[in-house]
């Protein structure tokens, strides 16, 4: 009942204080019940240790009156060795009496003893049930983190629809896509540039001076017959005109340059 009334309160106060989700939390709850299944073992000890006293301390009064009648017992005869027969009377009066009381501490002693063991089987018993609730606890433990990462998985795949991802896919293809074209619209505008339309001159004059010396080097093997001068004069007019025409094109390329930083 007070356990009832103590659960009830918490809730009240849990509802108060807007904590009932974590108070029925089901680690919360078996928490608590690991709690009080302790603490209802401890108490039962306590019990049976005052048990045990009791036991203990009847067989200590047993032990005494055992060894009140025995001593009884040597009085009265010593009265009658001694001729002395009404106090041997009395003392065998009182050690009837004392037998009296003898025997029903020993019935007392007796359920005592049967007492005790009964509440060390129980003791052994609610220890042993102590030991396996604790090992399901932690059993249900487990499956209670098992189910909660269950349940944030399924939410989290719930929230993730292939719709989205094809919709994200397309968008990361188109922006690859627009991204290639603008790097080769760059590549086709550099080529047109005035600084690639020099870098082919300076390609060309290059194959141009190399086929010449190749030229001369077959004419020296005597693999070729030998230019006339007409080709050699054409050849040279062919450098100067591409080497006037570098240079013009440098001075445009200054004069832009002179423009832009007037303006």
């Amino acid at each position: 009942m007070f356990k009832a009334i103590a659960r009830f309160w918490r809730y009240i106060v849990a509802w108060v204080t807007g904590k009932v989700e974590q108070l029925e939390d089901p680690e919360v709850l078996l928490d608590q019940a690991r709690r009080e299944m302790q603490e209802t073992l401890a108490r039962n000890r306590e019990r049976a240790v005052q048990a045990i006293t009791q036991k203990n301390l009847l067989h200590a009064e047993v032990e005494k009156l055992e060894r009140t009648v025995r001593d009884l017992e040597r009085k009265a005869e010593l009265a009658l060795q001694q001729g002395k027969r009404d106090l041997a009377l009395q003392i065998v009066r009182e050690k009837k009496a004392q037998e009296g009381a003898l025997e029903t501490m020993r019935a007392s002693l007796q359920q005592a003893i049967e007492t005790v063991e009964a509440v060390k089987i129980a003791i052994r018993r609610q220890e042993e049930e102590v030991r396996v609730k604790t090992a399901q606890a932690l059993a249900m433990k487990a499956r209670w983190k098992q189910a909660q990462i269950q349940i944030a998985i399924n939410k989290a795949l719930e929230g993730m629809t292939m719709e989205s991802l094809e919709t994200s896919w397309g968008a990361a293809e188109q922006r690859i896509q627009r991204a290639e074209a603008e790097a080769a619209a760059r590549q086709e505008m550099s080529a047109q540039s005035l600084q690639g339309r020099l870098a082919a001159l300076q390609d060309a004059q290059i194959d141009h001076e190399a086929e010449a010396e190749l030229a001369k080097i077959e004419e020296r093997l005597g693999m070729r017959p030998a230019a006339n001068a007409s080709t050699a004069n054409t050849a040279v007019d062919d450098a100067d005109a591409l080497r006037e025409l570098e240079e013009l094109e440098r001075k445009l390329q200054a004069a832009q340059g002179d423009t832009q930083g007037n303006a």
